[in-house]
C-alpha cells in the first residue's frame, strides 16, 4: 500500500508544480504522511524533478537536501 501513497504524492506534486507556494505546502503534507524509506525516494525524485523547474528549488530546503 505504501507504493500507492508514494505514487499519489508524486502525482499531487506534479499537478501543483505550477505554484511554488502550493508545491511547498503539499510537500510538507507528504513529509508527514510518508514512511522514512519513502522520504528517501521522494528526495531522489524531487532532486531530478527540480532540474526541469528551477522555480521550485526552495522546496529542497523543506526536505533538507
Amino acid at each position: 500500500m505504501s507504493k500507492i501513497m508514494f505514487d499519489y504524492t508524486k502525482s499531487i506534486l506534479e499537478r501543483v508544480s505550477f505554484d511554488p507556494v502550493l508545491f511547498c505546502k503539499e510537500l510538507e503534507k507528504a513529509i508527514k504522511a510518508l514512511l522514512p524509506y519513502e522520504l528517501q525516494q521522494l528526495k531522489e525524485w524531487l532532486t531530478s524533478f527540480i532540474i526541469e523547474k528551477p522555480e521550485l528549488k526552495l522546496s529542497l530546503l523543506i526536505v533538507n537536501i
